[in-house]
């Protein structure tokens, strides 16, 4: 695939777009159904939009071409993500605003640099340590609601379900470094794997969700951007671009232009608390890639 820098920013900025809506689509969803019954037809929605894809791309017969330990893979990252990652982050959703929960999210960056110390003997720089002081800082700011001396969570069980969301994202991320498959083709048969589980535990739990229109609409949309069509979008992205810096700083944008959605969709009045500890976590993480360049640099 030839380079073109061009194209790679729209890939880009179509990524950005399609984040910046999810948690908005989250938050309508999550009004009517529960967080396994969005999953559930979230990740149908996905297999169907990512196997598309592959269809499209010509890949469906590498789907065939796999030895046992990649399909033994897929059913053991399909538990991680999407079953325990989304169960997690829709169950975070479920208790919190979406201008709490979405910001808090951003965070797995910084979690996925401190992860990778212990799992893949990498090393923290100081620019790590700088990013987590400040992002953290954010987080406390966000869920105190800017009540930061008092320490009192607005919601204590959301917003370590919150982080824990991160914490599980990460840890996939490490374990798929071992993962040499097309990674279209290993996010495919991931959710795959992951969808008898999720349909498992939703009819158990909590039956199968009512036919309400903005709830479906929401959780198709999910499955098809979120989980699908974002994931394509941003690979398409860093394999065009001739720089790929300017692309990766596109993700600064979303959490921003999330709010924006959040307030006039969802009718949330965002709070001067979420706009300071937002500005904080993007801060710590604009300062962790920096800080890499430089050290990349030197």
């Amino acid at each position: 695939m030839a380079k073109n820098q061009s194209r790679a920013l729209a890939f880009g900025i179509g990524t950005v777009l399609l984040w910046s809506t999810v948690a908005t689509a989250f938050k309508l969803s999550l009004r009517e159904w529960t967080p396994l019954q969005l999953l559930m037809v979230a990740c149908a929605m996905s297999v169907v939009v990512i196997g598309g894809v592959l269809l499209v791309q010509g890949r469906l017969r590498m789907l065939f071409r796999l030895s046992p330990r990649d399909y033994a893979l897929s059913v053991g990252l399909g538990l991680i993500n999407p079953a325990l990652y989304y169960v997690t982050l829709f169950s975070a959703f479920d208790r919190l605003p979406a201008q709490e929960a979405q910001p808090l999210n951003y965070t797995w960056a910084l979690t996925l640099a401190y992860l990778a110390v212990p799992f893949l003997g990498q090393r923290l720089s100081r620019w790590d340590i700088l990013a987590g002081l400040v992002c953290y800082a954010g987080v406390v700011v966000i869920a105190t609601r800017g009540e930061v001396l008092s320490l009192t969570f607005s919601d204590p069980v959301g917003v370590g379900l919150a982080l824990l969301s991160t914490l599980v994202w990460a840890a996939y991320w490490i374990i798929s470094t071992r993962d040499r498959r097309e990674p279209v083709v290993g996010l495919f048969l991931n959710f795959l794997f992951g969808l008898p589980v999720i349909t498992v535990l939703c009819l158990w739990q909590d039956g199968f969700p009512a036919a309400d229109g903005v709830a479906l609409g929401a959780a198709l949309y999910v499955g098809a951007f979120e989980m699908g069509l974002a994931f394509v979008f941003w690979l398409m992205a860093m394999k065009l671009a001739t720089n790929t810096s300017q692309i990766s700083n596109l993700i600064f944008i979303s959490p921003f232009l999330s709010l924006v959605f959040i307030h006039f969709i969802l009718g949330e009045t965002i709070y001067h608390s979420t706009y300071t500890g937002l500005v904080l976590i993007v801060t710590g993480l604009w300062l962790q890639q920096w800080g890499r360049r430089r050290v990349r640099a030197s």
